[in-house]
């Protein structure tokens, strides 16, 4: 299935990086080796969907969806840091850590996570999308944070060496992975003035979980080349995930029961779903 948004992320955030020609370069330079590494854009497309199928105007979307690529890459150049997962390579290149120093990356992770907000928030962009651009960009927030996609990593890190029961290991991918997932949907709609509507919550629940689940099954059944990241990091760093606990098998059938749920709740938007319907299950399928 060809994104239809790809071309459209890739040129504006491009567009959205301040110029190297200061006194910041390196900094810079280390935000767009990792922020123009590629890689599927799952979130900003998710967010651009959602808004063009509750009647959005794309443009207005943007800076949203590019804010939510910039958080999701800055929490990717921390997670590969040595105080977390220590992993090397990254969207098959060096990670950034590796090539412009811990400090370096770090600072560069910090730095997008403020692009992304001033990005969302200058009086440009909150003059086209007004008072649901606000509300969107206060679900990022929320969602990134203490209790979200920060709060996975926590619970992430504290689990290591230890035997967690399947419960928290769930709660873990609902935040880690689903919240962003979860609120790239949500935005989306929000942009629209559609604020809680249950079923786009489902149709992100589930295929944020799903998504989770098969990065556990590809860290097993893939490899480094084909990934583009390393595989068997888990194991190398005594962590139980979902797969670990119940299986391969089982696991395949839980990624299937949750696509399905995912479009069934699709289904009940009265809009056309097609593109999002076939994106569940593109996701789902990476296992084949």
């Amino acid at each position: 299935m060809k994104n239809k948004y790809l071309d459209l992320i890739e040129k504006n955030l491009a567009e959205m990086l301040p110029s190297e020609n200061c006194t910041e370069a390196n900094v810079i330079k280390s935000i767009r080796y990792s922020l123009l590494a590629g890689g599927k854009r799952i979130r900003p497309t998710l967010l651009l969907a959602f808004n063009e199928i509750f009647g959005g105007d794309t443009q207005t979307a943007l800076p949203f969806a590019c804010a939510v690529e910039m958080i999701h890459t800055y929490s990717l150049i921390h997670d590969d840091l040595p105080c977390m997962d220590n992993d090397d390579l990254r969207r098959g290149k060096p990670s950034n850590h590796v090539v412009f120093g811990e400090d370096v990356a770090l600072l560069a992770g910090d730095a997008l996570q403020s692009l992304a907000f001033s990005s969302m928030l200058s009086a440009d962009v909150l003059k086209k999308s007004g008072i649901n651009g606000a509300i969107a960009a206060g679900f990022l927030a929320n969602a990134s944070g203490a209790t979200g996609m920060v709060g996975g990593q926590v619970i992430d890190l504290e689990t290591e060496n230890k035997n967690p029961d399947i419960e928290a290991i769930l709660e873990m991918y609902s935040k880690k992975t689903g919240a962003l997932i979860k609120v790239s949907c949500e935005m989306g709609a929000a942009l629209c003035g559609v604020y809680d509507d249950p079923n786009v919550k489902t149709y992100a629940e589930n295929i944020g979980l799903a998504f989770q689940i098969v990065d556990d099954i590809l860290d097993i059944e893939s490899d480094t080349q084909t990934l583009g990241k390393p595989v068997g990091s888990d194991a190398e760093n005594n962590k139980v995930n979902y797969v670990t606990k119940t299986g391969i098998s089982e696991s395949k059938k839980l990624v299937e029961k949750l696509t399905k749920s995912a479009i069934d709740a699709l289904e009940q938007i009265p809009a056309d779903t097609q593109f999002l319907q076939e994106l569940a299950e593109q996701l789902a399928h990476r296992i084949k």
